[in-house]
């Protein structure tokens, strides 16, 4: 349906910046397959004015012209919907540069290489790359997942998805129905944050545990969609980047680097064991499972024993 309205839009703005001359809603209606498809005048109509409105939005100058016969007629001037010309400076040309490479293992590595070709073509400055020049490291992000396509077409598009989600102490998948708000990248993974219809609350999934095919549902959101620092903070929040408290853990010596570098304090205590103070925060127990025998939590109970649920249910499968 989205991909529908979206040629709609894009023939309907063809036509409007294509004339020499205002065209009328009949004309328009005979030059749309889209709208010879409606049903009534009364169908088109609805539709024509949705559409209008959309592309007013997008940006587009629409005028409205009335000849001498009475008729109402439209067009988009191409003088007044011109773009000005693209002028950047070596440093916002290198800031490109740099983002299109950091898309360059991920799914949108052909758009981010295409979108520069085209400024370059266009006059942008060629910069010169920092990271290829001076050092061996090179930006990344890191896209596996088969969902995230969808999902991120999802957000920017507002469309109900269903999928199936396995949580780290389940050893089946189940369908989720989610409202999908937008993606995070924390840690080297990916989650969804969004509005969980069955479960009736916010909810942030991660891209890695969906299994299957995403599907798209038809139909608007039921939730409202909250700020981008409130969905942020709540990827962080149930990630473990908020911290209430503090925990106790026991780490093999010359292991868990990433761990170390969070602790309030590191004590030796012997037999290749070190112990360890973090923050803890809701989320911990999913970070602490990734490094497998090297870790073991000393307190507080309740997060031992998510800890060891969650061993449990991957020992399963």
């Amino acid at each position: 349906m989205a991909i529908a309205k979206a040629e709609r839009l894009m023939n309907l703005a063809l036509c409007l910046l294509g004339t020499r001359r205002p065209l009328s809603k009949r004309e328009l209606r005979g030059s749309i397959e889209a709208y010879l498809e409606a049903g009534s005048d009364d169908s088109f109509n609805r539709m024509f004015e949705r559409d209008k409105d959309d592309l007013r939005e997008l940006g587009l100058i629409i005028e409205t012209v009335e000849n001498l016969d009475g008729d109402t007629g439209y067009l988009a001037r191409r003088d007044s919907n011109r773009l000005p010309p693209i002028t950047l400076d070596a440093e916002e040309a290198a800031a490109l540069g740099l983002a299109a490479k950091v898309w360059q293992q991920a799914r949108l590595a052909g758009a981010a290489s295409g979108a520069l070709q085209k400024l370059r073509a266009a006059g942008m400055p060629e910069a010169e790359d920092a990271y290829e020049v001076h050092s061996a490291l090179e930006p990344r992000i890191p896209v596996h997942e088969a969902a995230f396509e969808p999902l991120m077409l999802a957000c920017r598009d507002r469309r109900p998805v269903t999928f199936d989600y396995r949580k780290a102490n389940s050893a089946r998948p189940a369908q989720r129905q989610v409202e999908p708000w937008t993606l995070e990248c924390w840690r080297g993974h990916w989650y969804l944050a969004g509005w969980d219809r069955d479960r009736g609350a916010e909810r942030v999934f991660r891209l890695s545990r969906i299994a299957g095919k995403v599907r798209s549902r038809s139909g608007a959101f039921t939730a409202e969609v909250p700020d981008v620092v409130t969905v942020r903070e709540t990827v962080e929040s149930w990630a473990g980047e908020t911290a209430t408290r503090t925990a106790r853990i026991r780490l093999r010596s010359g292991s868990g680097y990433p761990l170390r570098s969070r602790a309030i304090a590191v004590r030796e205590i012997g037999d290749g064991w070190d112990e360890l103070e973090i923050p803890y925060g809701h989320g911990l127990d999913a970070w602490l499972v990734e490094f497998g025998p090297d870790v073991v939590v000393e307190e507080p109970a309740d997060l031992r024993a998510d800890v060891v649920d969650r061993l449990r249910a991957v020992a399963k499968d």
